[in-house]
């Protein structure tokens, strides 16, 4: 783990390849076969993940005219445990992870999306949603608690907003804890874990438009809890 997180947006492992594969065949005949829409975050190991494990989905949704989206905000996040009302990490706790940035190109006149369309696993893909500084890890991708937050309520908000009933999100483990806890709160993520959330309420009844969710079920789980990258490097990860 420690190799990969000094990969430049580190690929997929083949393990990772593997609980793919074993997630395709958990989901296949529940949520594959129900969902509306398909989103995952712009980063290498989500993105085969998604090919791999929702493939069928990927072909429902295609038959209906409908597009996976990719969210360069779903990227990963380099943060530490936090209490709530913490504001800023330290230099030596907040790092640019080459493994959780994403793709760039040495050539100035590629764009930031056509790096990962150049890349035939990701053929027919819409990286469209990119823009110019989605790799940056400054300003609305800073690594500042109040961003991260800030990034995590955008995305419950842009998700709520949708006019989908039931959607698969793609992302990582980190930012999956500001998205689902408001805080990277150190709880348990295994790989190819799927976990069902809804809204505590709807956007008209929201009054800090927080759009915060309240877990449903865990719906499958092929990895062991599996420390992040950030878990990693920072030495936070206590094995079980």
């Amino acid at each position: 783990m420690l190799k990969q997180s000094i990969i430049p947006d580190a690929p997929l492992t083949a393990l990772g390849r593997q609980q793919s594969a074993e997630l395709y065949r958990s989901t296949k005949g529940t949520i594959q076969m129900t969902a509306d829409l398909l989103v995952s975050s712009a980063l290498r190991r989500p993105l085969s993940t998604m090919i791999i494990g929702y493939a069928d989905l990927i072909k429902k949704l295609e038959a209906e005219g409908k597009k996976v989206i990719v969210l360069p905000q779903l990227q990963e996040v380099f943060g530490f445990v936090c209490c709530r009302n913490s504001t800023t990490l330290t230099s030596d706790q907040c790092n640019d992870l080459p493994c959780d940035t994403g793709s760039v190109s040495l050539e100035e006149a590629l764009q930031p999306h056509e790096v990962l369309e150049a890349d035939p696993e990701y053929a027919g893909l819409d990286f469209s949603e990119l823009t110019p500084d989605w790799t940056s890890k400054q300003g609305f991708y800073a690594c500042t608690v109040s961003a991260l937050q800030a990034r995590a309520r955008w995305n419950r908000n842009w998700l709520r907003s949708r006019p989908e009933r039931d959607i698969v999100v793609v992302a990582h483990g980190d930012c999956l804890r500001y998205i689902t806890e408001g805080i990277n709160s150190g709880s348990a993520w295994a790989n190819a874990e799927v976990r069902e959330f809804t809204f505590q309420v709807d956007e008209e009844h929201d009054q800090r438009g927080e759009a915060w969710l309240v877990p449903i079920k865990r719906v499958a789980k092929e990895g062991a809890d599996e420390p992040t990258s950030s878990e990693m490097t920072d030495g936070r990860h206590v094995p079980n």
